[in-house]
C-alpha cells in the first residue's frame, strides 16, 4: 500500500516529481527519434511517403482512446493494489522491446509481399505501448505536491520535456546521424532508465497525512461529464493550437525571412520554455492556475497570429522567444488542471482525457490539414492556431464556474 509523507515542510516531493520529468522526457525524446525516422523507415520497405501521414493519424486516433481507457484502468489499479507502478513499468518495458524491435524488422525482415506489413504493425505497436503508461504516469503528480504547488511541480515536467523538445529543431542532423539502430536504442534504453528511477523514487508516497482526508472526501466526488468535456476541449484546442504554431512559423520564416536558420529560430521556442518554466511555476502559485493558463493561452493567440508579421531574424527570434515565455504558462497548467477537475481517485481518467483531446487535435491535423493537396495558407494557419488557442481559454473559463475539487 501506498506510503505517506508526514512532515509538513514537504509541500513538494521533488525527487518523485523529478522522476516524473523524466518520464516526460523519454516519452517526448522517443517521438522526437520516432519522427525523425518515421518516413526512411517506410522507404526502406517501399511504402509510399504519405503513409508515414496515414499511421500518425491511425496512431493518434487509436490513442485518443487508449490513452482515458489507461488512465482510469490505473485508477481502478491504484484502489485494488495500493500502486500505479506495475501498469507503468509494463508499459514502458513494453515500448522500449517495441523501439528495439522496428529497427531489428528493418534488418532481418522481408520487404516483399505480405511480410513487409510487419514493420506498419510494429510501428502501430510501439505508439500503443506508448499510450499505456503516460496517463497513469503523469496523475501521480497529483500526490507529489499540494494543489496550489501543483503548477510549480509541473514546472520540472515543462523544463525536462523542452529540454527534449528542443532535440527536434536543433539536433535533428546528429540525431539522423546515429543511424536507426543506434537511435532507437537510445530511445529504449533512456525509457528503460526513466522506469528504473520512478521505481526506485519510491513513487507511492503522498505529499503529507494531511492531505488523506482530503483525499477520502474527494474519491466519494461523482464524475462530471461537463468536467470530464471540458478537459477533453482544453487538450484539442492547446494541442491544435501548438501543432499548427509548429507548422506554420518556419513556413512563414522561409517566405518572409529567405536565408534564416529556422531549426535554431524554433530552437528558441523550447529554450525560452525551459528557461521560463520554473518562474512560470511560481508566478501561477501566486495567480491560480486558472489565471495563469488563461494569461499564457492569451498570450499565444496573440503571439501566433503576429507570426505573419514576421519581417526579419532579430523580429522572427523575438516572436519565438515569447511563444516559449507564454507556452511555459500554459504547459505547468495542463496537468493541474486537468487533475482539479476529477475526484482525487480519477486522476488518472483525468489525466488521460486531456491527452485523449490532443490525440484528437493530432489525428485531425495529420489527417485533414497536413494530408491536404492544397495545404493552408501558411498565413491562415497561425489564425487557425490562435483560435485554437483562444477555444483552450474559453474551456478553462467555463470549468471556474464549476468548480474544482482542490
Amino acid at each position: 500500500m501506498h506510503q505517506v509523507e508526514t512532515s509538513v515542510r514537504h509541500k513538494v516531493l521533488w525527487l518523485q516529481v523529478w522522476a516524473l520529468a523524466g518520464i516526460q522526457g523519454a516519452f517526448i525524446l522517443s517521438w522526437v527519434i520516432y519522427n525523425l525516422y518515421l518516413v526512411d523507415l517506410l522507404g526502406e520497405f517501399d511504402f509510399p511517403k504519405p503513409l508515414a501521414v496515414g499511421i500518425l493519424m491511425v496512431e493518434n486516433a487509436l490513442g485518443a482512446v487508449m490513452e482515458p481507457l489507461m488512465g482510469s484502468f490505473s485508477d481502478r489499479f491504484q484502489h485494488w493494489v495500493g500502486s500505479r507502478l506495475p501498469i507503468i513499468a509494463f508499459g514502458m518495458i513494453l515500448a522500449s522491446s517495441c523501439s528495439i524491435a522496428i529497427p531489428a524488422i528493418l534488418v532481418f525482415g522481408n520487404s516483399q509481399g505480405v511480410m513487409r506489413w510487419i514493420l506498419p504493425t510494429a510501428l502501430l505497436s510501439w505508439a500503443l505501448a506508448m499510450t499505456v503508461f503516460r496517463s497513469p504516469a503523469l496523475s501521480l503528480l497529483g500526490r507529489y505536491a499540494f494543489a496550489t504547488n501543483l503548477p510549480q511541480a509541473a514546472s520540472i515536467l515543462t523544463l525536462v520535456g523542452a529540454v527534449a523538445g528542443a532535440m527536434a529543431p536543433l539536433a535533428s542532423e546528429f540525431i539522423l546521424g546515429l543511424g536507426k539502430e543506434f537511435a532507437f536504442a537510445i530511445g529504449s534504453f533512456v525509457l528503460l532508465g526513466a522506469a528504473a528511477a520512478l521505481r526506485f523514487a519510491n513513487p507511492d508516497r503522498l505529499i503529507s497525512s494531511s492531505d488523506t482526508s482530503k483525499t477520502d472526501r474527494n474519491s466519494r466526488g461523482k464524475i462530471s461529464i461537463a468536467c470530464l468535456s471540458l478537459i477533453f476541449g482544453a487538450g484539442v484546442g492547446v494541442t491544435l493550437g501548438f501543432r499548427l504554431l509548429m507548422q506554420n512559423f518556419p513556413k512563414i520564416i522561409k517566405l518572409q525571412v529567405p536565408g534564416a536558420n529556422t531549426g535554431i529560430i524554433l530552437g528558441c521556442i523550447f529554450i525560452a520554455l525551459a528557461i521560463t518554466a520554473i518562474p512560470s511555476g511560481l508566478l501561477a502559485r501566486r495567480l491560480g492556475n486558472r489565471r495563469s493558463m488563461l494569461l499564457g493561452l492569451g498570450l499565444m493567440a496573440v503571439f501566433c497570429g503576429s507570426i505573419a508579421l514576421t519581417g526579419n531574424s532579430i523580429t522572427a527570434v523575438g516572436i519565438a522567444i515569447f511563444l516559449g515565455a507564454s507556452y511555459s504558462l500554459v504547459s505547468n497548467g495542463t496537468i493541474p488542471f486537468a487533475l482539479s477537475l476529477v475526484p482525487s481517485e480519477k486522476g488518472g481518467l483525468g489525466t488521460g482525457m486531456f491527452f485523449s483531446g490532443g490525440a484528437v487535435a493530432s489525428s485531425f491535423f495529420f489527417g485533414v490539414i497536413l494530408s491536404s493537396p492544397e495545404g493552408i495558407a501558411p498565413q491562415f494557419g497561425a489564425i487557425l492556431g490562435a483560435l485554437a488557442f483562444i477555444f483552450a481559454a474559453a474551456c478553462v473559463t467555463f470549468s471556474a464556474r464549476i468548480g474544482s475539487y482542490n
